[in-house]
């Protein structure tokens, strides 16, 4: 992001202001980045900053739905998709996705954690970023659903307490994290129950008793 940013007109106003403060939120946290450098950051001014935004909270809210859309959604999410057929062998490739992640040279962490981390719980901030890795833990329980994992949510929980841990890891400087972790979800992956719904034919005994329908067990 050059230092000489060129000021946009019109509705594209709001769009620089929020690249601009989210590349540096993600580099150097959202109590690190003082409204003056976003200003001088982005070559707007004060007023019109306030125009679009109330407060630097609500730049803060912002950013991180920057983030989804460009995390989550346009590369977390899609890489998912595109690398597996399966949603069984989805699962085990997340760790392969973050792989790649902690061996960039411009690894950030996750924004999420850095903001869920950096303010107190029940502020504005700390709930959005509580939101925004609650969408991407339900990336995880779809997965865990459609591979006829029992207790979806649940399994979700388990396999989000992997991912952040590795994410925390490589920030430590453990490259390896992911590789790690991927190991330890195997055997959660290979041990954990499957939700089996299996229908039991309808038969009509000499007894007149209907076995009736197997019930789901997990």
């Amino acid at each position: 992001m050059s230092n000489a940013a060129k000021q946009p007109r019109g509705s594209n106003v709001r769009n620089h202001l929020i690249e601009v403060a989210y590349g540096l939120f993600v580099r150097n946290g959202i109590r690190g980045v003082g409204i003056d450098t976003i200003l001088a950051k982005s070559g707007n001014a004060k007023a019109t900053l306030y125009k679009h935004f109330k407060s630097k909270t609500d730049l803060t809210l912002a950013a991180l739905d920057l983030r989804e859309t460009l995390w989550t959604r346009g590369w977390f999410e899609a890489e998912i998709q595109r690398r597996a057929r399966t949603p069984i062998e989805r699962l085990p490739l997340i760790f392969d996705i973050l792989d790649d992640w902690f061996r960039r040279s411009d690894f950030e962490g996750c924004f999420f954690i850095n903001v869920l981390l950096e303010f107190p719980r029940g502020g504005r901030e700390h709930r959005a970023a509580a939101a925004h890795l609650l969408r991407i833990r339900e990336i995880v329980r779809k997965l865990a659903r459609d591979a006829d994992l029992a207790r979806p949510n649940r399994f979700a929980q388990v396999w989000n307490m992997l991912m952040h841990g590795s994410i925390v890891s490589a920030g430590e400087g453990n490259r390896d994290a992911a590789r790690d972790a991927k190991m330890a979800g195997k055997f959660v992956l290979n041990g954990w129950p499957r939700a089996v719904a299996s229908r039991a034919p309808r038969r009509h005994p000499a007894n007149g008793r209907d076995p009736g329908i197997t019930a789901i067990r997990e």
